[in-house]
């Protein structure tokens, strides 16, 4: 389980792919506190860490996880959000985020407002069904406070603490990022009896 609150903006250093899956190689700071079997939340999804050196490490991604998600995409040099699992007695500073993405959005537009930049997402319906107002979202796992939601996607506004730490700040228009929806959201439909 991780809270969404990024720990290192890592640099994908090699990315080798086959119609089996891919394989990620990440250079960060976090290499060090890593062991092989770690999880290691990138971009919002859920990784193992199979080798490490002191610089950085690698992780393997099934096709199932590069269909739902912009790491197949991803190009040597990108800035890639990492955060290691939240421990037992560590703080819950952002939401519970579990780094299995439900899908992806694109970055529809971005503004300033005041020390603010608004990003503005477009995604699925099959995702916004589950977005609220004052409800959270992970963006590339990153924990954020949805502002605004209509039918076409929704609004985030990062702290400029937010810009500088993650990879959102110089997100560029069009580009793909990794959506995970709130835990709670989907539980609740799925409790709920179907309507009739």
């Amino acid at each position: 389980m991780f809270t969404g609150l990024i720990e290192d903006l890592g640099e994908l250093a090699e990315l080798e792919s086959n119609e089996l899956g891919a394989r990620l190689t990440i250079r960060s700071v976090l290499a060090a506190q890593l062991s092989e079997g770690d999880s290691v939340a990138v971009n919002g999804v859920c990784l193992t860490a199979t080798e490490i050196d002191a610089e950085s490490f690698s992780a393997d991604a099934m096709n199932e996880t590069l269909s739902r998600s912009s790491l197949g995409d991803a190009e040597p040099g990108s800035a890639l959000n990492l955060e290691l699992p939240v421990r037992a007695n560590g703080h819950l500073g952002g939401h519970i985020v579990q780094g299995h993405v439900d899908g992806v959005g694109s970055i529809a537009a971005t503004c300033e407002d005041g020390i603010a930049l608004v990003v503005t997402v477009a995604a699925a319906p099959e995702l916004l069904r589950y977005v609220a107002e004052k409800g959270s979202i992970a963006v590339d796992g990153v924990s954020l406070t949805v502002a605004r939601v209509d039918d076409q996607g929704f609004d985030v506004w990062l702290i400029p603490e937010t810009t500088r730490r993650t990879n959102l700040g110089g997100a560029a228009l069009g580009r793909t990022v990794n959506l995970e929806v709130d835990i709670l959201a989907k539980y609740v439909e799925r409790l709920l009896p179907p309507n009739k």
